[in-house]
């Protein structure tokens, strides 16, 4: 018999599931995500910074970003090296399946690469959960018992018919009590939770729910502990929906303000473009603009990316001979 991990659905649980899939209807509403790139990229770094930043991590958000973009940072070296880590393990969402034993340890090799001499294996020795006062949340099960706990989580994971936003939660609060590695624990169990949530509504791949975390660090950790006094996982699940349903929420409002100014832009832009071939400096000029880099930015990446205007030297993105019409 498949092992189930010990809550108890009630009410609260329920309402707030309905109430995550109603928002996450609204972001359906607005459109289709995949054409505004840099709002994804923008969700993807805020989940890395964040998820660091609960493990100590103090590089900021504006840090992160340069990083990511191959610029230089002035930073510890280890806290550079575990955000290189993380965008890696990042980019495999969507990649690895969440219900496999294998692809865990792959991707907690990446989140790990160069910080631990375990990367990519399970602990051999004993670990706890620490809060961040560095107090005792939970003393995790001798070393010897890994194998089979994991194994039993992901066999519950594959086989239970649980809703997705439930299941996550639940094997986020497990994996934490097991705490199979030596070191990344706690990032490994917020992308794990991540890599569930994306198989179901890919969108998830740039909600960042961990900036929420990190916003309410306290409660997540008395969530665990909580849940650890009481033999089951129903205080960490509604810790963690209310947290899921709160960045859903704001990926909801930050697409629509996005997409707002977008599309006045965008109006903007075509207004002054002829239905011939444009430089950019012409257009520029129309629009009474200076920054090229703005321009760039805000309103030729935008308007190329969503399929307004297209290049007509598209196979020489950089040449000075190129020009820009309207689709």
């Amino acid at each position: 018999m498949t092992y189930t991990p010990p809550y108890n659905l009630n009410d609260e649980i329920l309402e707030i599931v309905a109430l995550i899939t109603e928002s996450l209807g609204q972001i359906s509403s607005i459109g289709d995500l995949n054409k505004f790139p840099r709002l994804r990229r923008t969700g993807r770094i805020l989940s890395i910074q964040s998820t660091l930043a609960i493990e100590n991590n103090t590089l900021t958000y504006e840090q992160v970003t340069d990083l990511i973009n191959g610029k230089r940072v002035l930073g510890k070296p280890q806290e550079i090296q575990e955000v290189k880590n993380a965008f890696e393990a990042y980019k495999q969402i969507g990649i690895l399946d969440p219900t496999s034993i294998q692809d865990m340890l792959r991707a907690h090799e990446v989140m790990m690469f160069g910080l631990d001499c375990l990367a990519g294996k399970f602990r051999s020795g004993g670990v706890g959960v620490f809060n961040s006062y560095g107090d005792v949340v939970h003393m995790a099960p001798h070393a010897k018992m890994v194998h089979s706990l994991i194994s039993d989580l992901f066999d519950y994971l594959k086989d239970t018919k649980t809703h997705p936003l439930i299941k996550s939660c639940v094997f986020h609060y497990e994996f934490e009590i097991i705490h199979p590695f030596q070191d990344g624990n706690g990032r490994m169990g917020r992308l794990w939770q991540t890599m569930i949530l994306n198989a179901w509504k890919p969108i998830f791949a740039y909600i960042p729910v961990e900036s929420i975390v990190k916003f309410k660090q306290e409660e997540y950790y008395n969530a665990i502990s909580k849940s650890d006094a009481t033999g089951n996982s129903n205080c960490f699940i509604i810790f963690m929906l209310n947290a899921i349903l709160e960045a859903v929420k704001l990926t909801a409002q930050n697409a629509t303000e996005h997409i707002n100014h977008i599309n006045t832009r965008m109006r903007n832009l075509l207004k002054v473009m002829e239905d011939y071939p444009m430089s950019a400096k012409d257009i520029m000029e129309k629009l009474n603009l200076k920054s090229k880099l703005s321009f760039r930015l805000n309103y030729l990446q935008p308007a190329i990316e969503i399929g307004l205007i297209k290049q007509t030297i598209p196979e020489k993105p950089t040449s000075k001979n190129q020009q820009y019409i309207k689709t």
